[in-house]
This record gives C-alpha cells, sequence and structure tokens, in this order.
C-alpha cells in the first residue's frame, strides 16, 4: 500500500505498484466497463435492460464489453431454455471483488465534484 512515508527514490517498489495497477486497468479500461459492472451490482439484467439503463452506450459497445467482462469472469451469461430465448446477464463473485474499489471510485467522484463546484 502506498503510504504517505514511501521512499520517494525507489524504482523497484514502484514498479512493483505499477504492474498490478497496469493489470487491472487493462481489464477495467474504457468508459463503459465500470458502468456496466455497477448497473449489475443492482440486479441481473437482460441487454435491452443495460442498453436503457447506462445512458448514451450503443448496441455494439455493450456487446463488446459485456464479451470481455465474461472473458475475464466478471460477468456471468446465462441463457434461458424459452421461446422466446432469454439471455441475462450477471455479476459473478469475482466481480464482486471490485466492489470496495467501485465504493471508493464514487466516493472520490463525489468529493471532486463537490471540490469543483466549490470553485465556480
Amino acid at each position: 500500500m502506498i503510504a504517505e512515508n514511501t521512499k520517494a527514490h525507489d524504482p523497484k517498489e514502484c514498479r512493483g505498484y505499477l504492474q498490478p495497477v497496469r493489470d487491472s486497468l487493462d481489464i477495467l479500461n474504457g468508459k463503459w466497463k465500470i458502468p456496466i459492472i455497477v448497473s449489475l451490482y443492482f440486479g441481473n439484467k437482460r441487454f435491452k435492460e443495460m442498453q436503457r439503463e447506462i445512458e448514451g452506450i450503443t448496441a455494439k459497445m455493450l456487446s463488446k464489453e459485456l464479451k470481455e467482462l465474461e472473458m475475464n469472469e466478471l460477468v456471468k451469461r446465462t441463457v434461458f431454455d424459452s421461446l422466446p430465448v432469454i439471455v441475462e446477464y450477471s455479476i459473478t463473485p469475482y466481480g464482486r471483488s471490485l466492489q470496495n474499489l467501485i465504493n471508493e471510485l464514487r466516493s472520490w467522484g463525489l468529493q471532486h465534484r463537490k471540490r469543483l463546484m466549490k470553485k465556480s
């Protein structure tokens, strides 16, 4: 964990922090992945439900991002044997492991917005 007293000139320690952060960003990067995950925290959803809930996302982009999230085991796609066929997406237990990170991002975002509003 980065602390206030972290050594200023320790490249090895810095690299030890950078690689896992890069790995995380490779999985969560982009405009849509975290909003998709947050949407699924509020319950299982069908494709069109998510598209309506996540303002501005196109069907093509949602499909692409869901495939990547599924590949990384953060989201599960379930196809129900019914007529018509129903496909539902849900957050996996592994996806739920992001909860603290997402809560911290939300908290920081609220503080940042408040800080900027004070300036204007």
